[in-house]
C-alpha cells in the first residue's frame, strides 16, 4: 500500500497536471474563435470562385487550354495532407490521417506520392516509407495560417502537377470545421479542376452570360492558380479550426478526469490517513492496558 507522503505527491503532480490541460483549453478556445471567424469569411469566397471557374470552364470549350483543367489518365496521384504540428489535439490527427490511408486503400493499384503539410502527418507517413514531393512544417506552430504560405504550397503543387505530366490527379486531405465538438476528415479533388456547368436560371429561363474584357487565356491564365491557391487556404484554415476545437474538448475532456483522479486519490488518502490513526490508538491503548 502506498504511503501518505506517497499519496500526497501523487494529488499533487495531478493537480499541477489539471492547471496545465486549464490553461490549454483557454488559449485553445481563444484561437479556436479567430479560427473559427476566418474560416466563416473564407468559405463562401472560394465557394464562389470555384462555382464560376467551374461553369466558365465547361462553357469556354476549345477556346482556351490549361493542364489545370485537361484531364489525364487515372493511374498516378498526388496527396496534399494537411495536419497539425502539434498533439495533444484529441483525435484530430488519428483520423485526418485515417481518411488519407483510406484513400490509399481505396486506390490500391495508383501510385501515390505526398506533399504534407504539418509535422504529425509528415512523420506518420515517413515511417511508412512514403515519397515526398516536398513537406512543409510549422506553419501552424501559432495557431494560424498566412496566405502568403497557401499560395507557396500551391505553387509548389502547380509547378509539380505541370511539368510532372504521369501526375494524372492531385487530391487534397484534411478536416472540415463542423462545430466544436464535430470534425469530419475530406478527401477533395484539387486538379485537374471540374468542368462543372451551374445553371443559375429557373427552369425555361435564361442562362447567365459572361462578357469577357480579356482574352479568355489571359483570365484563366491568372484566376485558375489563384483558384488553387483559395482551396488550399480554405483547407488550412479548416483544419486550424478544427484543431484547436479538437484540443479544446480534448483538454477539457483531461481537466475533468484529473479532477476526478484527484476525488479517488484524497479519498485514499483519508483512508490510509485514518488507518494510521487507528493504528496509532490501537498501540496505545494496547500499551497502557500492558502497562497496567
Amino acid at each position: 500500500m502506498a504511503s501518505l507522503l506517497d499519496m500526497r505527491r501523487r494529488i499533487k503532480s495531478v493537480k499541477n497536471t489539471q492547471q496545465i490541460t486549464k490553461a490549454m483549453k483557454m488559449v485553445a478556445a481563444a484561437k479556436l474563435k479567430r479560427a473559427q471567424d476566418r474560416v466563416t469569411a473564407a468559405r463562401p469566397y472560394a465557394k464562389k470562385m470555384s462555382e464560376i471557374l467551374g461553369n466558365l470552364s465547361a462553357r469556354i470549350g476549345d477556346e482556351f487550354s490549361s493542364p489545370l483543367l485537361d484531364s489525364r489518365g487515372d493511374e498516378k496521384y498526388l496527396i496534399v495532407l494537411v495536419s497539425a504540428d502539434k498533439g495533444l489535439c484529441g483525435g484530430f490527427n488519428t483520423n485526418v490521417m485515417k481518411a488519407a490511408q483510406n484513400f490509399l486503400k481505396e486506390n490500391a493499384g495508383k501510385q501515390t506520392e505526398m506533399i504534407p503539410v504539418g509535422r504529425k502527418g509528415r512523420d506518420f507517413f515517413k515511417r511508412r516509407q512514403m515519397l515526398f514531393v516536398e513537406e512543409y512544417v510549422g506553419l501552424t506552430n501559432s495557431g494560424r495560417v498566412e496566405y502568403k504560405d497557401a499560395a507557396l504550397i500551391a505553387q509548389k503543387v502547380i509547378k509539380t502537377f505541370t511539368e510532372d505530366t504521369t501526375i494524372d490527379k492531385v487530391f487534397l486531405v484534411f478536416t472540415e470545421f463542423k462545430t466544436v465538438l464535430s470534425q469530419k476528415p475530406v478527401v477533395e479533388q484539387l486538379l485537374p479542376i471540374a468542368k462543372t456547368a451551374v445553371e443559375n436560371a429557373p427552369e425555361g429561363g435564361a442562362q447567365a452570360e459572361y462578357i469577357y474584357e480579356q482574352p479568355p487565356s489571359e483570365i484563366f491564365g491568372k484566376l485558375l492558380p489563384k483558384q488553387v491557391e483559395t482551396q488550399i487556404y480554405r483547407a488550412m484554415l479548416e483544419s486550424i479550426a478544427s484543431e484547436q476545437g479538437s484540443r479544446m474538448t480534448a483538454m477539457d475532456s483531461a481537466s475533468k478526469n484529473a479532477g476526478e483522479l484527484i476525488d479517488s486519490l484524497t479519498l485514499n488518502m483519508n483512508r490510509i490517513r485514518q488507518a494510521a490513526i487507528t493504528k496509532e490508538i490501537i498501540e496505545v491503548v494496547s500499551g497502557a492496558a500492558a502497562a497496567g
